[in-house]
């Protein structure tokens, strides 16, 4: 669980950065506002108790244990979660990877290209009127290539990851509950950072050396900016003229499946009374809501991809 005095320094950071973005700094208001929301949101989650383990478990696993466990031995890995349940290494290292490619991705192809495709979609679609376009390109350029702003980027980067896997493991504790088994939040959210981290850092530096041996002409400023690994159905459509069908099938691929066997692994070793089945049926759910959103994003953004 989350000692509540943490809740409080990482609030009042945020404040002090949005003071700062206030003053005029060159930190943006970004990186504040997202560390004052993860301090009310530390601070909420800090009243959920920790689950009760077997006292007679295995000693905790060290740091590089669980990291390189999870990739050659992921049943103990989650295990060991279960009776203690560290989480923040996992989403710390999710988050340095990501954040380290998608920063070389910028450099790579230039804030201009990618600004100014982005910006072009964006009026084109309506979004943004069209007499304010130039000017928000250039703010958007300035940002990117100020590396105070650059670098503060990763606080947000981490807030967005943790966040999102918070959610996933609240509704992965739910549907646990649902078929028979028990799942504490704090073990549901260790092992399902654990069980993103090995697709996450594998994605990030093999797309990271493609970034680099591809043209940089031939890399589509948004979607590459998740991956360049193409692993997937997605290779069978070309996103402009199908973007649905791109947008679902690139979530049938290799990757995606390896993350899907970790998540069944996941909730299977990291509750008790948990089938299998339990597990893979979450497993196969999230993926499921998974090919569903990444359909309707196809339906409502599919411009973007052309």
């Amino acid at each position: 669980m989350i000692n509540r005095t943490y809740t409080y320094i990482v609030f009042g950071v945020g404040v002090l950065l949005i003071l700062a973005a206030v003053l005029k700094l060159p930190v943006g208001y970004g990186p504040g506002i997202a560390l004052a929301f993860l301090g009310i949101v530390m601070f909420g989650l800090s009243f959920i108790p920790l689950a009760e383990t077997p006292a007679d478990g295995d000693a905790p696993m060290s740091p590089v244990q669980r990291v390189t466990g999870v990739f050659f031995e992921p049943s103990n890995v989650f295990r060991n979660l279960r009776a203690h349940p560290h989480w923040l290494l996992a989403l710390a290292l999710i988050t340095l990877f990501t954040f380290g490619y998608r920063t070389a991705f910028t450099y790579r192809l230039t804030p201009e290209r990618i600004v100014g495709y982005t910006m072009d979609k964006t009026a084109a679609s309506g979004f943004i009127p069209a007499d304010k376009v130039e000017e928000a390109k250039a703010q958007q350029i300035a940002d990117a290539k100020n590396p105070v702003k650059a670098a503060l980027g990763i606080i947000s980067q981490f807030v967005g990851v943790f966040v999102f896997v918070a959610i996933i493991a609240a509704v992965a504790m739910l549907l646990v509950m649902l078929f028979g088994g028990r799942i504490g939040f704090w073990q549901s959210l260790a092992v399902m950072a654990y069980a993103g981290l090995p697709p996450a850092i594998i994605n990030s530096v093999l797309s990271l050396v493609l970034l680099f041996v591809k043209d940089p002409d031939d890399i589509h400023p948004i979607l590459g900016s998740q991956t360049l690994v193409t692993d997937n159905l997605g290779a069978l459509f070309k996103p402009a003229e199908h973007p649905v069908l791109f947008a679902v099938a690139t979530n049938v691929g290799l990757l995606a499946f390896y993350r899907v066997w970790l998540t069944a692994t996941a909730i299977s070793n990291g509750g008790e009374r948990v089938k299998s089945s339990t597990g893979w049926s979450v497993a196969v759910a999230f993926w499921v809501i998974g090919l569903l959103l990444a359909a309707a994003s196809g339906a409502l953004f599919g411009q973007f991809l052309s």
